[in-house]
């Protein structure tokens, strides 16, 4: 892998500064600013109980999708199920 030279304004410069990490290259913080966000760069942001709460809320639309996906699914076939037309 080849190497860049690339020039930075003063204040572009000391913002990457900012955001560099004990032992990290700038390209590793560029790569990690640019890359995306991993799940755990966040762990420990919630307390538990808004964690709790939220993985309720998530229980539940999960669990409505699957009733919903469900009903569509018993509609289509008893949609076919009289017409001579099987699956």
């Amino acid at each position: 892998m080849g190497t860049k030279t690339i020039s930075l304004a003063d204040d572009a410069y000391e913002k990457l500064k900012a955001h560099k990490r004990e032992g990290e290259s700038f390209s590793d913080v560029v790569r990690r600013l640019t890359g995306g966000v991993t799940l755990s760069e966040y762990y420990g942001a919630l307390d538990d109980e808004t964690a709790d709460e939220l993985e309720g809320i998530i229980e539940e639309r999960r669990e409505g999708r699957s009733e919903t996906h469900r009903e569509r699914v018993d509609r289509f076939v008893n949609e076919f199920d009289g017409s001579g037309t099987h699956l």
